[in-house]
């Protein structure tokens, strides 16, 4: 694996992604790598508790837009016409391999530094308990255009109308804001993360598997009744949303401008997505 390293200390498992240089941004293969990753640490009797986190300045800062946005060669935006179908297994699978986190019999805990943002915060939201920097940044900013978050942990942590206020917005939030509205456990001063972070891990690895493995399937049944159909809603609109007149729109700009100039455009509301023009009133 090299974009989630694996190392174990005891009884905990710290999972690592692994591309600092781009903020772990997400590419083809960090899901699968992160799938594994897990898989491992619930195979080991000895891992009571698996931590997982972000190489460098972030936790991680969504999917790799100078690929799958700016790179006209990319797996989620095709030609049109477009398949659904072809659309879907390649998000599904990613869906699924983020969720390993949440159907891993072992507990896991996201410590959050920087960023965990767009589909960084779909693999942060998948894990058990999040403890994150106070001035870390979380949010779908892709809700604005471009995305819709295929885990939908969004809803199940936060209830309807936190979710809507989320996902209607695409803001960022704090970590401190994050841990008052209730999206996270808790949130900590930087310079505190990894002793908060380890201190909870050793706590709690210090209770049997068989107790934790119990404790955590009782309390995810309570979601997964609805879980299952939710995500394949969202990973159908997810597709839509990249291949809709707008998805289209922000693609051809991000390859025009480079994305990160369209994002600043997305995030701003700058831009009009619909007619493919600035917004009256803001310069291009």
């Amino acid at each position: 694996m090299t974009t989630v390293t694996y190392t174990r200390e005891g009884r905990i498992a710290r999972l690592t992604l692994n591309r600092p240089e781009v903020m772990n941004a997400i590419d083809d293969d960090m899901p699968r790598d992160l799938e594994a990753a897990v898989k491992r640490a619930d195979a080991d009797p000895e891992v009571h508790v698996m931590i997982l986190q972000g190489a460098g300045h972030a936790f991680c800062a969504g999917y790799d837009l100078a690929h799958y946005a700016a790179d006209p060669d990319n797996k989620i935006t095709q030609p049109m016409p477009w398949d659904p179908m072809q659309d879907y297994q390649f998000m599904w699978a990613n869906t699924q391999a983020f969720m390993s986190l949440f159907r891993a019999m072992k507990p896991v805990i996201c410590k959050v530094h920087g960023f965990a943002v767009a589909g960084g915060s779909d693999i942060a939201l998948c894990c058990d308990l999040v403890v994150m920097a106070e001035d870390a940044q979380i949010g779908y900013m892709p809700a604005r255009v471009w995305g819709c978050p295929t885990t939908a942990m969004w809803v199940y942590r936060l209830g309807l109308e936190k979710a809507k206020r989320m996902m209607f917005t695409g803001d960022r939030i704090s970590g401190k804001e994050a841990a008052e509205i209730g999206l996270v456990l808790k949130a900590v001063p930087e310079d505190q993360l990894d002793k908060e972070v380890e201190t909870l891990a050793e706590r709690m690895a210090s209770v049997p598997v068989n107790q934790l493995a119990m404790n955590k399937m009782v309390i995810n049944q309570a979601i997964e009744v609805t879980i299952n159909q939710t995500q394949r809603l969202a990973t159908v609109f997810d597709g839509i949303t990249r291949h809709s007149p707008e998805g289209l729109n922000f693609k051809a700009r991000s390859e025009a401008i480079g994305w990160k100039q369209a994002v600043e455009e997305r995030d701003q509301g700058t831009f009009d997505w619909t007619r493919n023009r600035q917004i009256p009133g803001n310069s291009d």
